[in-house]
């Protein structure tokens, strides 16, 4: 998924679901505690408004050819976001929010030859830009979604696209080294809505390579399974939140596993952020 407006168009899509989310949530709904852990649903949003504050500032550097924001100067907006009410909070976080995709969009063409320095100096043209903020957005998104309403999914636009992108974030993501896994071990994942098979391998380090045939669901041995310990079979929403830590046994519904080991090892592998 290379074209930009279609990555776009999901990040309008989960802004628009985060305002709707709020709209109707009065001060003590605002503090009222997300899926995020330790984070109140005003913190969540205090953490996106300022993201939104920061990317636009880059952005702006990569319109202008000019260097980025130092990250010296993130602690003052970050304590600025910080120091806002829960209401002043949300009306900023979903303005600040909305600013940032109209500047994307605004930009129109141009966007597409644009890279930019992200934290830690890493370049990346617009997709990568808008996968980070996309993955980031999605997933504190439906940590107020969810905590709202525990029947609550990641949004299906944004599952569409940051699924295979899993493939580049799941080396960031997992941390083998927390979990005490002992040996390396191997798992066959095999995903619907959308339809993906991976291998996932779990050594000192964590890598998801994308199968390109997709087996037989029903198959548990042989054939194109047989280089893994155990299948995974899960929704591609559920991938996603597993990468991210946020499939806990309330939240993962029905999970097919053949071992049911496996799923519980995985989520120590990715603690979540």
């Amino acid at each position: 998924m290379t074209d930009v407006s279609i990555w776009l168009d999901a990040l309008a899509g989960s802004h628009d679901r985060l305002a709707d989310l709020i709209g109707e949530l009065d001060d003590e709904g605002l503090r009222s505690r997300s899926y995020c852990d330790g984070w109140t649903i005003a913190q969540v949003l205090s953490h996106l408004g300022s993201g939104a504050e920061i990317l636009g500032r880059i952005v702006d550097a990569a319109v202008a050819k000019e260097d980025p924001p130092s990250p010296d100067t993130y602690p003052k907006i970050w304590e600025r976001w910080n120091a806002m009410g829960p209401r002043e909070v949300a009306e900023a976080a979903l303005s600040t929010d909305g600013e940032f995709v109209e500047k994307l969009e605004h930009l129109g063409d141009a966007l597409d030859e644009l890279h930019f320095t992200l934290f830690g100096g890493v370049r990346m043209d617009a997709v990568g830009l808008l996968a980070v903020r996309l993955g980031e957005h999605a997933l504190h998104t439906w940590d107020v979604a969810v905590a709202l309403d525990p029947r609550a999914l990641v949004d299906h636009d944004a599952v569409t696209l940051l699924v295979d992108r899993l493939t580049r974030m799941m080396p960031l993501f997992g941390k083998p080294d927390r979990a005490d896994v002992g040996r390396p071990f191997a798992v066959r994942v095999v995903t619907t809505d959308p339809d993906r098979v991976f291998d996932l391998e779990v050594a000192d380090t964590v890598t998801l390579t994308r199968v390109d045939s997709t087996p037989d669901r029903d198959e548990r041995a042989g054939g194109a399974v047989a280089s893994s310990a155990a299948v995974l079979h899960l929704t591609a929403e559920q991938l996603l939140r597993l990468a991210y830590g946020r499939l806990d046994p309330s939240h993962a519904g029905e999970v097919d596993a053949d071992e049911r080991p496996t799923i519980d090892t995985l989520r120590k592998v990715f603690p979540g952020f």
